[in-house]
C-alpha cells in the first residue's frame, strides 16, 4: 500500500511538460483590410485571392505550438469596412482570433483619444505602449500597458509595446497635442530594467515603428546582410536601435513602414531577431522561438512572412459571417455609383506628380476657389480604375478624415514649401496650378511657373490644401507661415464626391508632369 502510495507522490510531483517551441504569429499595418481580394501583382494568377482575417484563423488552426498571436498597430484606417465603425469591427474580428496583444499605431489616433478608449474598452486583447505620456502630467496614459507577461506553454513571454516617436505629426496633430511619444531607444532601456528581474524566459519587442524607410512597401531579403551593409543602408535607427538599447531582447517586430522581411533579420550586435509584416493582412509573421528540451532555456528564434494565398490556407467561415454582416449595411453605401472613370488614375511610378494626384488636388482647387492646392503624397491611399466610380474608391483614395483650409502664401514661401518637400529626387506634395522644376540635391536649382510665368518671390496666392500638413503634419510646417489661414471644415472627401458628380466622367488632367526633374 505504501509503495501505491509513494508512486502516486511521485506521479504528481513529477516535472511540468513544457513546450520546445513557442510560436509567435505577428500582424501589423491591416488598415480595415479584413477579407481576401485578387492578388493583381501576381503575374503568374491575378485573379488568385490572397489576405484576410478568415484566412489567418484558418492557418492558426493548423499551428501544432502554442502560439502568442500579436499586432502591430494602424489596425483600421484605410478601407471604408475600417472607418465607418471607426475600429470596433477590427476589434470584433481581433477577439475573434483570439490576439493577445496589440502596439498603438499612430492611425489609431485618427478618430481621437477618446475613439481609441473606446477601442480598447472592448478589446479581449492588451493594447500597449510604453512611451506615451500625458504632457501636463508627465505619467503614462491610462488605457494603453507599457508590457504584459504571457504564459505559452509553460513559458512566460514579456511583451513590451513602443509607439512610434512619429505619431505627434503622423496622425492629426490635434488628436495628440496632449500627448508626448518619448525616446523610442531610451524607453526601452527603462523598461527592460523592469522586465528582466521578472525573469520571462523570452522578451518579445513590439513596436510601430520599423528597421528602415528606405525599405517602405517592400517585401525584402536581409536575413544574409552583413551588419555593416545593414547599417550603411539603413542607419542605425528604428527597430535596430531598441535591439541593442538593452540586454535581454530576444525579438523585435516592426511596423508602419509597410516592409515585409523575408526571412527576419538576426542582429548578432544584439542578438535579437527583427522582423516586419508588411501591409494589409496580404502575409503574417511567424516567429518560432526555440527553448532547450532539457533545461527550458531559451536558444534561439527564427522568422518568416507567411503569404496569406486563400487556396492554401483556406478560409474560416464563422470569421467570414462575422465580415458579412457589417459588410452587408456598409455596401449599402459604398456601392453608391457616383460617376465614370474614363481611363485609369494611377500612381505615378517616378514618385513625381501622379493622375490621381493631379485630379485630386484640382478637385481640392476648384472646390474653393483657389489659385493652388497641395496634397501630401502618402495620404493619397488609392488608385482610380477606369469604369464605375463608386464611393468606396472615394474612401480608398481618401480614407482620412481630413478638412480644407485655405492660406494666403508667397512666392518665396511657395519655393521654401517644395525644397521641403522634394527629396531624393521624389515629391512629398501632389500640386494643382503650379509647375515645378528642380534639380535633386541639397540646394538645387528649383522653378516655379503658374500659367507659364516664372512665380516671383513677392507674389501672393491663394492655397488650398488639408488640415494634417497646417497642424502639424510632414512637411507641412510652411503652410503656417502664410496669412490668412482658414479651416473651412469642408472635408476633403466631400470636395473628390463634388467633383466626381459635377464631371461626371472621370479623365486624367491633361497637364501631366507638373513636377519634372531638370536633369532630365
Amino acid at each position: 500500500m505504501k509503495k501505491i502510495i509513494a508512486a502516486a507522490l511521485v506521479f504528481c510531483l513529477a516535472p511540468v511538460s513544457y513546450a520546445g517551441t513557442v510560436a509567435v504569429y505577428h500582424t501589423s499595418d491591416v488598415h480595415g483590410w479584413y477579407s481576401a481580394r485578387p492578388a493583381k501583382w501576381n503575374k503568374e494568377d491575378p485573379s488568385r485571392l490572397i489576405g484576410g482575417f478568415p484566412a489567418l484563423a484558418a492557418l492558426l488552426k493548423k499551428e501544432k505550438n502554442p502560439y502568442l498571436l500579436l499586432d502591430g498597430g494602424d489596425m483600421f484606417q484605410g478601407t471604408p469596412e475600417g472607418n465607418f465603425t471607426r475600429g470596433m469591427t477590427t476589434v470584433e474580428l481581433m477577439n475573434a482570433l483570439g490576439y493577445d496583444a496589440a502596439v498603438v499605431g499612430n492611425h489609431d489616433y485618427d478618430y481621437t483619444e477618446d475613439s481609441l478608449r473606446t477601442m480598447i474598452s472592448s478589446s479581449s486583447f492588451t493594447m500597449l505602449g510604453a512611451n506615451v505620456y500625458v504632457r501636463d502630467t508627465g505619467e503614462r496614459t491610462d488605457y494603453l500597458k507599457p508590457y504584459k507577461i504571457f504564459e505559452k506553454g509553460g513559458k512566460k513571454i514579456a511583451v513590451l509595446g513602443l509607439a512610434g516617436e512619429h505619431t505627434v505629426t503622423s496622425t492629426l496633430p490635434l488628436n495628440v497635442k496632449h500627448l508626448e511619444f518619448r525616446d523610442e531607444k531610451a524607453e526601452t532601456a527603462r523598461w527592460m530594467e523592469e522586465i528582466r528581474p521578472l525573469k520571462p524566459d523570452a522578451v518579445v519587442v513590439l513596436t510601430h515603428f520599423g528597421l528602415c524607410g528606405r525599405m517602405s512597401s517592400r517585401k525584402v531579403d536581409v536575413s544574409t546582410w552583413t551588419a555593416g551593409a545593414l547599417e550603411k543602408h539603413c542607419g542605425k535607427g528604428g527597430t535596430l536601435a531598441v535591439a541593442r538599447a538593452a540586454e535581454g531582447i530576444d525579438v523585435v517586430l516592426g511596423g508602419h513602414n509597410h516592409t515585409g522581411l523575408l526571412k527576419g533579420y538576426y542582429d548578432e550586435k544584439s542578438s535579437t531577431l527583427l522582423s516586419e509584416s508588411f501591409y494589409g493582412l496580404t502575409d503574417v509573421t511567424r516567429v518560432e522561438l526555440d527553448f532547450d528540451d532539457k533545461t527550458g532555456k531559451f536558444k534561439g528564434a527564427k522568422a518568416e512572412l507567411v503569404p496569406l494565398w486563400t487556396d492554401e490556407s483556406s478560409q474560416d467561415e464563422d470569421v467570414k459571417k462575422i465580415i458579412a454582416a457589417f459588410s452587408a449595411e456598409v455596401d449599402k453605401e459604398m456601392d453608391r455609383k457616383l460617376g465614370e472613370a474614363a481611363a485609369d488614375l494611377g500612381y505615378s511610378l517616378e514618385g513625381l506628380d501622379s493622375a490621381v494626384g493631379n485630379w485630386m488636388t484640382d478637385a481640392m482647387k476648384a472646390h474653393v476657389k483657389a489659385d493652388i492646392a497641395f496634397q501630401n503624397t502618402a495620404g493619397i491611399r488609392s488608385e482610380i480604375k477606369k469604369g464605375p466610380v463608386r464611393m468606396r474608391e472615394i474612401y480608398q483614395v481618401m480614407p482620412f478624415e481630413n478638412t480644407l483650409v485655405t492660406v494666403t502664401m508667397t512666392g518665396a514661401q511657395l519655393e521654401k514649401l517644395l525644397r521641403d518637400n522634394i527629396r531624393g529626387g521624389k515629391a512629398g506634395l501632389q500640386v494643382s496650378g503650379l509647375k515645378v522644376s528642380f534639380k535633386p540635391g541639397k540646394g538645387g536649382e528649383i522653378r516655379l511657373e503658374r500659367g507659364g510665368r516664372a512665380v516671383k518671390t513677392g507674389d501672393k496666392f491663394k492655397v488650398v490644401t488639408n488640415n494634417y500638413l497646417t497642424t502639424g503634419g510632414t512637411g507641412g510646417a510652411v503652410f503656417t507661415e502664410g496669412e490668412a489661414l482658414t479651416d473651412t471644415m469642408v472635408p476633403v472627401r466631400d470636395a473628390l464626391i463634388a467633383y466626381v458628380k459635377s464631371a461626371g466622367t472621370v479623365s486624367a488632367p491633361a497637364d501631366a508632369g507638373r513636377i519634372v526633374r531638370l536633369d532630365d
